[in-house]
């Protein structure tokens, strides 16, 4: 079964992404941040073994982020609310690559480990595995999604997204069809600047923790 990690991510341009950083950042500081976040994001899933990985970008590539994206197949996002979004991406996926399982991430967990990732796709390629994971973030939300067939993310479609509750609406929606649902580790996603802080301190030395301390936030 091929394997397909799905990064879905927004291009880091001032105003549109990483706001809620804004004060003490700049908006030019926080797309900084973004990007760095999006390049330790990618060069976690690219170091996954025998998957693919698969970037649905909201808006134009950034030249800047030419090296970071080498070696991933790049799609637009399609949709509006974020439900929507994803639930295209992996119909995408679909079609790009039948049969394949898939994980999803976004672009706020820098902190990723390659080897979650692997084990994630690992367990829902295995017929006697489960049909889905979900990666619960400490706000409430969800920071990963893994479904052996990608279809199934058509059940988040209309999921209410950025609320203490999506987490577990979420799993709801996946149990209600009958998926057996396992959890990954709980992370916590940058949204803001508490967060980004939590973040850097578990990945010492990566780009997003060295960018956020030259930012002096």
């Amino acid at each position: 079964m091929e394997r397909v990690l799905i990064v879905l991510a927004k291009a880091p341009v001032p105003g549109r992404v990483k706001t809620r950083l804004c004060p003490p950042a700049t908006p030019e500081q926080a797309a900084g941040l973004a990007a760095a976040a999006l390049a330790d994001t990618l060069a976690a899933a690219l170091r996954v073994p025998a998957a693919q990985v698969v970037v649905a970008l909201d808006g134009e590539p950034d030249p800047a982020l030419a090296a970071a994206l080498e070696g991933a197949t790049v799609i637009a996002q399609r949709g509006g609310e974020l439900g929507e979004r994803i639930a295209g991406a992996h119909a995408d996926v679909a079609r790009l690559a039948p049969g394949a399982c898939t994980v999803l991430i976004g672009m706020d967990t820098p902190q990723l480990d390659p080897a979650v990732l692997g084990g994630c796709l690992d367990a829902v390629s295995d017929p006697d595995g489960p049909d889905a994971l979900l990666g619960p973030a400490v706000d409430g939300g969800w920071w990963a999604l893994a479904l052996r067939n990608p279809h199934d993310a058509e059940l988040v479609r209309h999921v209410p997204a950025s609320r203490s509750d999506t987490g577990a609406r979420t799993l709801a929606a996946l149990e209600a069809a009958g998926l057996r649902v396992a959890a990954m580790p709980e992370l916590t996603d940058v949204d803001t600047m508490v967060d980004a802080h939590a973040v850097a301190r578990a990945c010492p030395g990566s780009r997003f923790a060295t960018l956020l301390v030259a930012v002096g936030a």
